[in-house]
C-alpha cells in the first residue's frame, strides 16, 4: 500500500511505460539515468544545432564542424545515444560514400526549449560563478 502522499505506478505494458511520468526523488527511476545522459555540454550542442531552422538536417562532419572541440568519437557516441532514445533521427543515403544524415525527431525538438533557457542561463551567469570560484 503507497504511503500518504505518495503515488504507484504499475507498468505492465511497453503503452504504460511510455505514459509513466518520472519521479526524480524516486531512487529506482529512470529518470536519473536520462538526465545524466541528456544533461551532458555535448547533447545541448548537438540539440542546439539540429535545431536551427536553416538546418533541418545535418551530415556527421557539418555537425562536427558546428561543434568546436568535440572529437569525432565523442560525437558519434552521443549520436548513436540520442538516436537509440527517439530524440535524433538518422537517415541513410545509399550512395558512394555513403551519407548519413542527422535531424531531430518532435520528442527531440521538444527537448530544444529547455535546454536552451539552460545554455542561455549558463552563459548569462559563468562571469559570477568563475568569480565565486576564483575568490574562494
Amino acid at each position: 500500500m503507497p504511503s500518504p502522499g505518495s503515488r504507484e505506478v504499475t507498468a505492465t505494458t511497453p503503452s504504460d511505460l511510455a505514459l509513466r511520468r518520472g519521479d526524480l526523488f524516486d531512487v529506482e527511476c529512470p529518470t536519473r539515468e536520462l538526465l545524466d545522459r541528456i544533461g551532458s555540454k555535448w547533447v545541448a550542442m548537438i540539440i542546439t544545432v539540429l535545431a536551427r531552422p536553416t538546418t533541418p538536417e545535418l551530415r556527421f562532419a557539418e555537425l562536427e564542424r558546428a561543434m568546436p572541440g568535440i572529437s569525432h568519437r565523442m560525437l558519434s557516441q552521443e549520436l548513436k545515444r540520442l538516436t537509440l532514445d527517439g530524440l535524433v533521427h538518422r537517415r541513410v543515403e545509399d550512395s558512394v560514400p555513403v551519407k548519413v544524415f542527422y535531424r531531430l525527431t518532435p520528442l527531440g525538438m521538444s527537448l530544444h526549449g529547455p535546454i536552451s533557457v539552460l545554455r542561455e542561463w549558463a552563459e548569462a551567469n559563468m562571469g559570477a560563478i568563475d568569480a565565486r570560484r576564483r575568490s574562494a
